[in-house]
C-alpha cells in the first residue's frame, strides 16, 4: 500500500498471520527500538490479535534513512500508514516514547476522522500533559549510553560492541530528542478507553504520573503496575501478555 508517496509496509510489520476478525493490535517501540522488539507479543497473541510493529527509520533495514526528530512527524506518518486500517477495530500499545507516539496517532485518528480506536494501552510513560526537563539527547555518546546501560533496555552485548553501538547511536539519539523536546498540545480527551501499564521500581515515571493518563480519555481507565523497573515487559513477558489480552478483551467488550 503506497499513499502519498509513503510506503506502509515500511512503516508497519506484521510477523505472523492472523484470524480475520481479531483487532489489530499496533505497537510503537521505545526510543532507540525497532519492530523486532514486538516479535514475542506477536508470537504469543497470534490466536488472538493480528499484531503490527511499528518500525521507525533510522534502525535495522530502514537505518539509511534518516531518523525522524519529532513525535508529530513520527505520528503523522504512522497515522498516514494507518489509513487503509481505520475500518478495522484497532488497539494500540505503545512503551516509553511509543506510549506518547500511539497516544498522538489516535488523537489524529479521533481529530481527522469519524472513528475512534478501540482503546489505547500506554506503558512506561508519564501522562503527555505532566512535562519534566530532560536533556539526555544533548551528552555525549558515552552520556548517552550511560543512560541507556541504567534502564536496562538493551542487550549488554550491542552497549559493548563498537560497530553496532555507531550504528544505532544516531537513532537512538534521535528519538531521545523527539520525546524530550515533546510538549502536550491541549485538546479533548479521547474517546476511547485508556489502559496504562508501570514497573513500581521504573526510574523514569512515578506510579502517579501514570495515573494522571485518566485525564486524557473521557472513557473507561486502568492502571496496572508490574514488579520491575522501566522494561519490566521484558522480565514479565507472560504478565505482560496476560494483562494485554485482558485489556484486549475489555476495549472490545466496552463496544459490545
Amino acid at each position: 500500500m503506497d499513499q502519498g508517496g509513503q510506503k506502509d509496509d515500511l512503516w508497519l510489520r506484521r510477523f505472523h498471520e492472523g484470524v480475520d476478525g481479531d483487532p489489530l493490535l499496533v505497537c510503537f517501540p521505545h526510543a532507540g527500538g525497532s519492530a523486532a522488539y514486538f516479535f514475542p507479543v506477536s508470537a504469543a497473541l497470534s490466536g488472538s490479535a493480528n499484531v503490527l510493529a511499528v518500525q521507525y527509520p533510522g534502525r535495522q533495514d530502514r537505518r539509511r534513512e534518516p531518523p525522524v526528530d519529532t513525535i508529530d512527524e513520527l505520528a503523522a506518518a504512522v497515522f498516514t500508514a494507518l489509513r487503509g486500517v481505520l475500518d478495522r477495530p484497532l488497539v494500540f500499545f505503545g512503551h516509553s516514547m511509543g506510549a506518547v507516539t500511539c497516544y498522538e496517532v489516535a488523537r489524529a485518528i479521533e481529530r481527522e476522522t469519524a472513528v475512534s480506536p478501540l482503546g489505547i494501552i500506554v506503558s512506561g510513560r508519564r501522562a503527555p500533559s505532566l512535562h519534566r526537563t530532560e536533556t539526555v539527547h544533548t551528552r555525549d555518546d558515552q552520556g548517552l549510553i550511560a543512560e541507556v546501560h541504567s534502564l536496562e533496555g538493551t542487550d549488554a552485548g550491542v552497549l559493548g560492541d563498537e560497530e553496532l553501538l555507531r550504528m544505532i547511536l544516531p537513532a537512538l539519539r534521535t528519538d531521545y530528542k523527539a520525546i524530550e523536546t515533546y510538549r502536550y498540545r491541549p485538546g479533548p480527551p479521547l474517546r476511547c478507553p485508556i489502559a496504562a501499564y508501570i514497573g513500581d521500581s521504573d526510574p523514569k515515571v512515578a506510579v502517579s504520573e501514570a495515573a494522571a493518563w485518566r485525564d486524557h480519555t473521557s472513557a473507561s481507565f486502568g492502571l496496572r503496575v508490574f514488579a520491575g523497573g522501566h522494561f519490566y515487559l521484558g522480565d514479565r513477558p507472560a504478565e505482560t501478555i496476560k494483562a494485554v489480552s485482558e485489556d484486549i478483551l475489555a476495549f472490545r467488550a466496552a463496544i459490545a
